[in-house]
């Protein structure tokens, strides 16, 4: 269940950071959605103590949501200009 909860929550921030930076291309949309989804899935993984089976702590869960933010705000200010120079 663990692992279901991070996936969402990771596709949803990159989801909603597309909105947020307004872009319209698909493939930067799905790029945005999987830089989220990989930030919660590590973070969420070494603070859950390993595992993804059973519960998912709310340490755990706040560190996913707090990396993958911070991912997608570093993909927004120092990766993307660079792509698109």
């Amino acid at each position: 269940m663990a692992l279901l909860v991070l996936i969402v929550m990771g596709a949803t921030l990159g989801w909603l950071a597309s909105i947020i930076a307004r872009t319209e291309q698909s493939g930067q949309i799905l790029r945005q959605i999987s830089i989220g989804i990989a930030a919660t899935l590590i973070i969420g993984l070494i603070a859950n103590s390993g595992t993804f089976i059973g519960g998912l702590s709310l340490v755990a869960l706040g560190s996913a949501l707090v990396a993958g933010v911070a991912a997608l705000v570093l993909y927004h200010t120092v990766i993307r200009p660079r792509i698109e120079a």
